[in-house]
């Protein structure tokens, strides 16, 4: 099959390009930036934005199924420049929609984000079916409107879709400004971890490489026009993943900062229908994750190019952009 995935250069889409490769399909990167562990003359490459038609377009023409990863994600960049985040959030999603719908497309994988559940009234543990309350967040915001897109494109046109919505990422090629691979950062140069809050905060973290498979499992012909969660099965407050990289790195001291603003709070998410229809379940716990990520910095101390040659095998690099909200 061949498989467009926007945002293939990025922290997931990279991973998810890897998976492809592995699974026998054939993957076409969709990004503004070529890939540092992809080359073109390796994986087909179609640069231009996301919300550029005649390049989406292009970019979706002979392909069979599109995976959709491509967002402003760091969700201290959508605050700052909303409208950026509207254009490429909202209209590249709708693009891509209706590119899809004029080509041979069999699936359009969205990928969505746990935040949606933010507030939500539903009891515990939080199914795909919970009832959502109105966003807080922007970011929260344009990432539910894709997925009314994605349904209403498959009313109204026929394009299948799949939605995913991501647990907190973490693991080799994250930026360095997400919240594990700073505070590794800042402990390996022995320097205190600033907590917002009082720490108690939780998320659901999942391994990139655990979520990667779980976004290609989203292909599968029983993932058609559902929804999933793809979420690992712990529940880690803010000061258990500063606790978790002092034992992993250095034991450094903790500060506590003021709550970031529209800060979302989110109960335990249940991931038993990804396991149920698609067979994907989490296989590695934080702390088996964040040695990892040591490990990998260790290995190639974070250079792109120091892994390009094994990109399959998990080996990574540092890319700054496009990766599903921290925190």
């Amino acid at each position: 099959m061949k498989v467009l995935v926007t945002g293939g250069s990025g922290f997931i889409g990279s991973h998810v390009v890897d998976q492809l490769l592995v699974a026998g399909h054939e993957p076409v990167i969709f990004d503004f930036a070529q890939s540092v562990h992809h080359p073109p003359t390796e994986v087909k490459t179609i640069l231009g934005d996301i919300a550029d038609r005649d390049t989406a377009w292009r970019a979706v023409h002979g392909c069979d199924a599109i995976i959709h990863l491509a967002a402003v994600a760091d969700v201290s960049d959508v605050v700052a420049d909303p409208l950026r985040a509207d254009r490429t959030n909202v209209h590249g999603t709708q693009i891509i929609l209706d590119a899809a719908r004029h080509g041979d497309i069999s699936r359009v994988v969205y990928g969505s984000t746990v935040w949606v559940y933010g507030d939500s009234p539903g009891e515990q543990p939080l199914d795909e079916g919970a009832p959502l309350a109105l966003p807080a967040h922007f970011y929260t915001a344009t990432k539910l409107a894709g997925e009314m897109y994605c349904r209403s494109y498959t009313s109204l046109y026929g394009t299948p879709h799949t939605i995913l919505r991501f647990g907190i990422p973490y693991g080799p090629r994250a930026r360095p400004a997400a919240v594990v691979p700073s505070f590794v950062a800042r402990a390996q140069e022995g320097k205190a971890l600033t907590i917002a809050g009082d720490g108690r905060q939780t998320r659901q973290f999942v391994y990139v490489e655990d979520l990667a498979a779980g976004i290609v499992a989203g292909l599968a012909a029983t993932g058609a026009n559902g929804i999933y969660n793809l979420v690992g099965d712990e529940q880690t407050s803010v000061r258990q993943i500063a606790d978790t990289i002092r034992e992993v790195v250095k034991q450094v001291p903790l500060v506590h900062g003021p709550e970031r603003p529209a800060d979302v709070h989110i109960g335990y998410i249940s991931g038993a229908r990804a396991k149920a229809d698609l067979g994907w379940e989490p296989q590695t716990p934080f702390l088996d994750g964040v040695r990892r990520y040591v490990d990998w910095l260790a290995t190639t101390n974070g250079s792109p190019l120091a892994d390009t040659a094994s990109s399959i095998d998990g080996s990574a690099a540092t890319v700054l952009r496009q990766e599903s909200a921290e925190l």
